[in-house]
C-alpha cells in the first residue's frame, strides 16, 4: 500500500491508531524516565622505554648484554600494551577489581577501537571508568590505571628483566572530568516508540481489514447466532385428514 492509502486507512481509523500512539509515546517516556544516567571518566596511559634503551651495557662481569625481553621485539611498547590490555579484560581480572554482573559500575580497558583481539596501533592503553555517579566512575578510573601499573611491573619480573630496563607509563590524559551518557536512554526510549509506532498501524490495519471482511459479507463464526425460521401454519402440527370406511 501506498503512502496515501496508508494515510486514509489511519484517517478512517484514528480511534483506533491514536489511542495505540498515545500509548506509545507513554512507553518511550516510561523508558527514558526509568534508564538511569551513567557518568563515564577517560584516560589515556603512553607506554615508554627508558633513556638507556632496552639492554643493559656488559661489564667485565657480565660479557653479554641483559636486554629486557619485553623490548626485544619490533614494536616491543606495542606488544607490552597489547597484552595489558587483554590482561585487564580477563573475566577473572574483571571480578578482582569488584565489577559485578547486577553492579552500577564497570569499566574498559581498550587500544583505542573495538577489537580488543588486534595488536594495539602504538603503545597507548585507553581506560574508561562507567558508574551511575561521578565520584564511583572516577574512582574506578584510578583503580583500573593503578592495576595497570601493578600488571606491567609483575609481567617485567616474570621475564627477569634488569631493573635498569623496565617500561613505564605515563597518563598522557589523566582522568577527565566525569561526563553524563544519555545514549542508553535515548536508544531504549527511541526502540519503544519505534514498536509503539508499528503497533498502531497494525492495529488501524487490522481494524480496516476486519471492517472490510464485514461489509464483503463473510460467513459467520460458528456459534453466532442466526435467526428461526418462521414456523409453519397451525403451530407445526399436521394436518390429518380422516377417511371414512370403505371410501
Amino acid at each position: 500500500m501506498d503512502f496515501w492509502g496508508t494515510v486514509l486507512v489511519l484517517t478512517r481509523r484514528w480511534l483506533v491508531a491514536i489511542p495505540a500512539f498515545l500509548l506509545a509515546v507513554g512507553a518511550a517516556f516510561y523508558a527514558y524516565s526509568t534508564i538511569p544516567v551513567t557518568y563515564t571518566v577517560s584516560a589515556v596511559l603512553v607506554l615508554t622505554a627508558p633513556t638507556s634503551g632496552g639492554t643493559v651495557p656488559p661489564d667485565p662481569g657480565q660479557p653479554v648484554p641483559q636486554v629486557n625481553p619485553l623490548l626485544n621485539f619490533d614494536h616491543g611498547l606495542d606488544v607490552a600494551a597489547s597484552m595489558l590490555i587483554n590482561v585487564m579484560s580477563t573475566p577473572d581480572m574483571v571480578v578482582e577489581m569488584g565489577v559485578r554482573p547486577d553492579g552500577d559500575t564497570t569499566y574498559a580497558v581498550t587500544n583505542g577501537t573495538n577489537n580488543l583481539e588486534s595488536l594495539a596501533t602504538g603503545p597507548l592503553v585507553f581506560v574508561e571508568g562507567e558508574s551511575r555517579t561521578p565520584e564511583a566512575a572516577t574512582r574506578m578510573a584510578r583503580a583500573v590505571i593503578e592495576r595497570v601499573r601493578q600488571e606491567l611491573d609483575v609481567r617485567q619480573r616474570q621475564v627477569q628483566a634488569p631493573r635498569e630496563t623496565y617500561i613505564t607509563i605515563s597518563e598522557t590524559v589523566p582522568p577527565t572530568t566525569p561526563v553524563p551518557q544519555e545514549g542508553r536512554k535515548l536508544r531504549s526510549a527511541a526502540a519503544a516508540l519505534g514498536l509503539g509506532v508499528i503497533a498502531a498501524l497494525c492495529a488501524a490495519f487490522a481494524a480496516e481489514s476486519l471492517s472490510a471482511a464485514r461489509r464483503a459479507g463473510f460467513p459467520r463464526l460458528p456459534g453466532a447466532s442466526r435467526e428461526r425460521e418462521p414456523e409453519p401454519a397451525g403451530g407445526g402440527q399436521e394436518l390429518v385428514t380422516a377417511r371414512k370406511p370403505g371410501s
